[in-house]
């Protein structure tokens, strides 16, 4: 009696590393899912994006990638992987020094880990959108415009969605004329947070308490990015909300509220703070907001999410300040997601564990079509 073959599971391929300044931050993220996700549901196929953008296949192996006060991990290789850009073929090749291509085998799904430009800023998503592949998160013009803390704040005003203040300093204004760049620097009052306009997990993020630090503070987030964005401060308590994409025509799904507390001499949630002294950070979910301070996050977080055109995932994060006044810090549509990062954490405590979000976000991608939608 002849038995019949158990059906293909899906192949995903984990991308991560990249070209940005959080090439680490990328791997770290990668290390938690490849430990994580469903073995039994996915077939999984780790590939690298070194710094020099070159794509690697790497070793289905999490430990080298773990990010530790001792470990700085890095992609690196000599098996490079071509992705098809042929929509009708979904077969990734191998390029081995000395050896014949050969074929991997069909992709169905790209679940990209990348953060930060080449990687989160739609670039990845175009590439994958002419090969026709699906694929984890928002398409393009969401990834390109929630990258861009400038752009971003332009469509949440528009929306009507609560913002702070800001100025920005693009690379032509900055080369032309510095100190005419920062004349208005001054109206947002002190301290500012000096921040690349496309940049993520506080890389190159500068508080400043006044005028005479300000140019040295722009050159420093000028290393990330040439155009830099110029925030006022807000006193506040930092709270996120996660947001998952609704199923079909559901309307997306909102976690409980997680909140940032951050002690040890970090004036803020810098790179540190995030990644190497987490001893020294609180999160906390669900915190304990007033019940319709609570609802307003969840139900503005949702706003925020649609406004931005977002898919699959994003975390959102708020500012509460004592007078009670909500306002939007920004959108992240691929946020940090190692097991300790606060998305999977306000997911856990709405009942979905770490795996479970990982197949839920794979699963949504495989459910939607590539291309206009």
């Amino acid at each position: 009696m002849s038995t019949s073959p158990a059906p293909r599971k899906p192949r995903v391929a984990i991308v991560f590393g990249g070209r940005s300044s959080e090439h680490m931050v990328s791997c770290a993220t990668a290390a938690g899912v490849m430990q994580a996700i469903d073995r039994d549901r996915f077939d999984v196929l780790p590939i690298g994006i070194a710094r020099d953008g070159r794509w690697l296949l790497m070793a289905d192996d999490p430990e080298p990638l773990m990010l530790t006060a001792s470990q700085q991990p890095e992609v690196d290789g000599a098996t490079s992987v071509v992705v098809p850009t042929d929509p009708g073929g979904k077969g990734v090749l191998v390029l081995e020094p000395g050896q014949p291509p050969r074929e991997l085998g069909t992709v169905d799904v790209v679940l990209p880990l990348l953060h930060g430009p080449f990687g989160e800023d739609g670039t990845l998503q175009g590439l994958l959108e002419l090969a026709d592949i699906r694929y984890v998160g928002s398409g393009v013009a969401a990834s390109a415009v929630m990258m861009d803390k400038h752009l971003m704040k332009v469509v949440f005003a528009a929306a009507g969605l609560p913002i702070g203040r800001y100025i920005v300093i693009t690379d032509k204004e900055w080369r032309r004329d510095k100190a005419a760049a920062l004349d208005p620097v001054a109206s947002l009052g002190w301290p500012v947070f000096v921040k690349p306009a496309r940049a993520g997990s506080s890389q190159g993020i500068v508080k400043v308490e006044g005028r005479d630090d300000l140019e040295a503070a722009v050159e420093s987030a000028r290393e990330h990015d040439p155009k830099v964005i110029i925030e006022a401060a807000i006193k506040g308590r930092e709270i996120e909300c996660g947001v998952l994409e609704g199923r079909g025509s559901d309307r997306p799904r909102v976690s409980e509220i997680g909140e940032i507390e951050v002690t040890g001499g970090h004036e803020f949630y810098d790179f540190e703070a995030k990644y190497i002294d987490e001893a020294n950070v609180r999160l906390s979910c669900p915190t304990n907001l007033p019940v319709a301070i609570a609802e307003e996050v969840k139900t503005l977080s949702v706003k925020a999410f649609e406004a931005a055109g977002c898919e699959g995932l994003a975390r959102v994060d708020w500012f509460y300040e004592s007078g009670g006044r909500l306002v939007l810090n920004e959108i992240n549509t691929l946020p940090g997601f190692t097991p300790t990062s606060m998305f999977p954490q306000v997911w856990a405590a709405s009942g979905l564990s770490y795996p479970e979000l990982i197949t839920e976000l794979i699963e949504l991608a495989l459910s939607r079509q590539t291309g206009l939608r």
